[in-house]
């Protein structure tokens, strides 16, 4: 059962470009097929791209979608402008919009391209990013959810109901993680103590217990996992991602600036997951 803070409400919409973009079309047209709802594919072409060239693009992906997943209604377009603009002023019409992990410039440490990334900050709705190589051939049924339980406005809520549904919707297990290490924590003069960690820690794991039960009733069918660690939430995301089928991730940042909005440690797991990625703005990015 999915509730109403997460049923969809418009298509799928998948940014698609020129050249290898069949693990795009796919992660879309899966999404799509979950939640029941139209796919609509959109190239958006730049610089001295025509739609008309942007067509003969979107026409065999078409016709992935229409071979691979018939029960999927899906739709294509070809349109001039700037990708990113274009993706996310759509994006207020769709129920999840799917883009590639396009990288450039050369820098392994930020291969997220820059299209991908104003679409993942600066769209009206949950955002998947996905990138060739990032689901296996044989992906356990597990989705994770980052948790910062920290977080002043409280647990992520509505990033929480999205990983509940979306694993209920896949018949996988959910595994709500938590990482905190923090620098602060480690004594560094004489006479200072450590922390009660185990206190500290069964206090994390008392809040992740209760945000699994408040929707317990809702998806009594997802097995959930409760995985806390003292350990960068990055890095713990990035390892917890190997072999899952979706990572899902709060879009929360504390700044005012547009540009991060996601905060770090979702800006983080964008460049560092080994599965799909879905940003789930907490509150509108504006």
């Amino acid at each position: 059962m999915v509730n109403d803070a997460t049923t969809p409400t418009g298509p799928v919409l998948a940014g698609v470009d020129q050249g290898g973009q069949e693990y795009v079309v796919r992660c879309a047209a899966e999404q799509a097929a979950l939640h029941d709802v139209p796919l609509h594919l959109l190239h958006v072409a730049e610089h001295h791209g025509t739609p008309a060239q942007g067509a003969e693009v979107v026409a065999p992906l078409e016709g992935i979608v229409r071979t691979e997943f018939p029960g999927v209604s899906v739709t294509t377009e070809a349109v001039s402008g700037r990708a990113s603009a274009v993706l996310v002023e759509r994006s207020a019409l769709a129920s999840w919009t799917v883009v590639g992990h396009r990288g450039s410039g050369g820098f392994s440490r930020l291969p997220l391209g820059s299209v991908s990334w104003q679409v993942a900050t600066h769209a009206a709705g949950p955002v998947i990013v996905v990138r060739p190589g990032d689901t296996p051939p044989d992906p356990e049924k597990r989705v994770v959810a980052g948790v910062d339980v920290a977080d002043s406005s409280g647990i992520s809520s509505h990033a929480l109901d999205v990983a509940f549904a979306e694993a209920a919707l896949r018949g996988a297990s959910l595994e709500l993680v938590h990482g905190s290490f923090h620098l602060g924590e480690t004594p560094t003069g004489p006479g200072m103590a450590a922390p009660d960690f185990d206190v500290l820690d069964e206090a994390v794991r008392a809040a992740l217990r209760e945000e699994a039960d408040k929707r317990r009733d809702r998806y009594p069918g997802v097995p959930v996992r409760l995985h806390a660690e003292r350990l960068r939430a990055a890095t713990l995301l990035a390892e917890a991602s190997r072999g899952a089928v979706l990572l899902v991730v709060g879009s929360h940042g504390r700044s005012g600036l547009r540009r991060l909005l996601l905060g770090s440690v979702s800006s983080e797991v964008l460049h560092t997951a080994a599965c799909p990625v879905a940003v789930v703005h907490t509150t509108h990015p504006g």
